[in-house]
């Protein structure tokens, strides 16, 4: 019998995976353990190793889908088995037939990254259990099971409004229901006559479908969403659907920091170190968090809890030339100074040469981005969910402040704080930078915490 490969769960929370791309092809001799496919899963990219040794039968997907994990995407016939053993392959649950040219597979719900998918435990049964080789009829918007096609962000905003996502026509392809399908239904639903009650208001307004002006048609080119930039694309909505962003605003005097921080660069180089600004201020967001657990929570919206984290592992927003991840650094609270510098380094160049590891951007309780590093003056950050805050670090520059009633020249450097309303208070959140700014304007304070 053939064995099937599984898309295997490679973080906590992560629920689907799009192919990438095939390192091997049907009927290739195939080794155990040796990668046979690249696959994307929230903002990274791995290669999967195989768990038989023997030949490929068959690709159950193909690149560009995406599938759900525990589903079936390859047979491997193994190694001394006869061919005459193999049985015929599974069905792919597609939803689309061959001749209109397009794979749509049953993607699960994704939701609020900081919730454990409802569905993963259904999806993953759905995906292992046999289908059945009689012609089963797969009504139009479902997948093989019977289950609606819906994006994932659809699917949780139809629970929200109370919506039946049975009754919501899709639009997308194979009948796939997507965001806007929702927002058009739930607006048709408050204008249709209600005997009982009013509708609530939905405050969706309905979507503005982007169409070419005339006479520009040849002068657009078109690319799909995916990869990295639909990854990028989800969690975006996410961060901007299932929080409540809001931003506070101070400066920092950086002049004692980067006194110091020439001071200790040679011998930081002298270990083979570039030691930049950021470990410093990893340390100060650490006393901050200490002093303001708040903002190093999360909220369970399963549970209705809020989760008071008390490990420091920081994300760092990195831009690539596939776009932004957010590596982790586990532990910072535990790290010198110049060991943060050393993996701050590694990370982003693995982030930039697309080989983080799933446990490299998982398990993150803050999140910083550093926009000064290319130039900018001001920005106001999206949240990294499930975290529930992100500060912005920005360019340092010479300005006259006044010092002791005098007009001097400083080297000063904005920092900008978005954070969740729904667990920190604005007050705590102000606080918060400013006991940031405090060890950053005297780093010397740090060393009386032990850092």
């Amino acid at each position: 019998m053939p064995k099937e490969v599984l898309l295997p769960e490679l973080a906590e929370s992560i629920v689907e995976g799009e192919i990438l791309k095939w390192l091997v092809e049907e009927g290739d001799e195939i080794k155990k353990d040796q990668p046979i496919v690249e696959v994307m899963t929230d903002k990274v990219t791995v290669e999967l190793p195989s768990p038989y040794e023997g030949t490929l039968l068959k690709k159950l997907v193909q690149e560009g889908d995406v599938v759900p994990v525990h589903a079936p995407i390859a047979l491997i016939q193994e190694a001394g088995e006869s061919p005459g053993e193999a049985a015929p392959p599974a069905e792919k649950p597609q939803s689309v037939s061959e001749e209109e040219g397009e794979r749509v597979l049953f993607k699960p719900e994704s939701g609020d990254l900081a919730v454990k998918n409802p569905f993963a435990t259904e999806a993953a049964a759905a995906a292992s259990a046999p289908v059945a080789v009689a012609e089963p009829e797969v009504r139009a918007g479902t997948n093989a099971y019977g289950r609606v096609l819906a994006v994932p962000a659809a699917r949780k905003l139809a629970r929200e409004l109370g919506i039946d996502i049975r009754e919501v026509p899709g639009s997308g392809p194979a009948g796939r229901v997507r965001v806007e399908d929702v927002k058009k239904f739930a607006e048709g639903r408050k204008t249709a006559p209600e005997p009982k009650a009013p509708p609530a208001a939905t405050g969706f307004p309905p979507p503005v479908q982007y169409k070419t002006p005339a006479g520009y048609e040849d002068r657009e080119t078109r690319q799909p969403l995916r990869g990295l930039r639909r990854a990028i694309a989800q969690q975006m909505v996410a961060s901007h659907l299932y929080t409540v962003r809001t931003l506070t605003v101070d400066e920092v005097d950086m002049t004692e920091l980067v006194a110091l921080r020439e001071r200790l660069k040679p011998r930081a180089e002298a270990q083979g170190v570039k030691l930049s600004y950021l470990p410093f201020i990893f340390k100060a967001i650490v006393l901050g968090l200490k002093k303001f657990p708040q903002l190093n929570s999360s909220l369970d919206e399963s549970r209705q809890e809020v989760v008071l984290k008390h490990y420091f592992n920081f994300g760092m927003a990195v831009a690539t030339e596939q776009g932004l991840v957010v590596p982790v650094i586990k532990d910072v609270d535990q790290k010198p100074i110049i060991d943060l510098a050393r993996e701050v380094r590694e990370l982003a160049e693995k982030a930039r040469s697309g080989k983080l590891a799933p446990e490299d951007i998982t398990g993150s309780t803050f999140s910083i981005t550093n926009i000064g590093s290319i130039g900018a003056l001001f920005s106001f950050p999206i949240i990294n969910v499930p975290d529930a805050a992100i500060l912005g670090v920005h360019t340092i520059q010479d300005r006259p402040v006044v010092r002791n009633g005098e007009i001097v020249v400083r080297k000063m450097m904005y920092l900008s704080l978005s954070f969740d309303h729904r667990l920190v208070d604005g007050a705590e959140a102000a606080m918060f930078v400013r006991e940031i700014i405090k060890y950053l304007e005297d780093p010397e304070l740090m060393l009386l915490e032990a850092l």
